[in-house]
């Protein structure tokens, strides 16, 4: 999956999806996409990264109590 460095804008290539979307790691193996060759891998801070169109990555990718609030509430389904 292609992401992007918000503050440079170079894009990221994320093999590992489960690594991406699991809350509880903050952070992300990729490859900065950049001239012909491959680089080398590297850790991305996922607070770092966003989608290629600029939008945040999903709070449930980042947060693992992003549903706190919900539950003691007593809203969850």
């Amino acid at each position: 999956m292609l992401l992007k460095l918000a503050e440079d804008r170079h894009l990221v290539a994320v093999n590992d999806i489960a690594e991406l979307t699991n809350p509880l790691k903050p952070s992300v193996h990729g490859r900065l996409q950049w001239g012909e060759e491959e680089q080398e891998p590297e850790s991305f801070a996922k607070e770092s990264l966003c989608f290629p169109s600029g939008e945040a990555l999903p709070r449930c990718w980042c947060d693992e109590h992003y549903r706190d609030a919900e539950l003691l509430r007593g809203d969850a389904g």
